[in-house]
């Protein structure tokens, strides 16, 4: 069983985070999911739902990080504390995964360095600005190199999980659990209908 730590912050984009953890949901035996923020409060989403969270510090197992994007990022790079903590659980975590602007706060907490990576097309001058060590693919639904996973927009994070999940599960299980979602998987991660 691994453990899937969700980085919460207020304003996040509730799709970048439920999105892809409804296909790692269906593999109820190998991921058991939790929420996280820095203070281990209620975070409010982008559409104002609540998620109750717990402290960073309470993390006991970094198997697989997904850091999602929002409006906040705008604000977030410029958070050293937020940076910090962030760029602690990423070298900690063995699978890395960002949807949208989550790429841009993995670039500004030093991790992306020299990496290649996505994010949101709608947002890419502030991406590609502010994290400027990054090697930035536009045209691309996901990339992965090494541990770190990068989606572009909102919806492509659920391409990404389904991408994951047919590399570690096969694509079978990855087809599947679209089916059973009945959503039609962009299973190319270079398409990029967005650019």
């Amino acid at each position: 069983m691994q453990k899937i730590n969700v980085l919460l912050f207020d304003d996040y984009t509730s799709l970048d985070a439920l999105g892809p953890l409804e296909v790692l949901s269906r593999l109820k035996q190998h991921y058991e999911i939790d929420y996280f923020s820095l203070d281990g409060k209620a975070v409010k989403s982008s559409i104002n739902t609540q998620i109750l969270t717990r402290k960073i510090s309470e993390i006991k197992s970094h198997d697989i990080l997904l850091v999602p994007g929002g409006f906040a990022t705008r604000t977030l790079i410029n958070d050293e504390r937020f940076l910090s903590e962030l760029r602690n659980l990423a070298n900690a975590s063995k699978i890395v995964l960002s949807v949208c602007t989550g790429s841009v706060l993995l670039a500004c907490a030093g991790c992306l360095k020299g990496k290649r990576a996505t994010s949101n097309k709608s947002s890419w001058e502030f991406v590609t600005k502010a994290g400027k060590d990054t090697e930035w693919i536009k045209p691309a639904r996901w990339v992965k190199d090494g541990k770190f996973y990068t989606s572009s927009g909102v919806a492509a994070g659920v391409d990404m999980a389904l991408g994951f999940v047919a590399e570690i599960h096969g694509i079978k299980t990855a087809r599947d659990i679209a089916k059973s979602m009945e959503y039609i998987w962009n299973e190319d991660r270079n398409f990029d209908p967005f650019v």
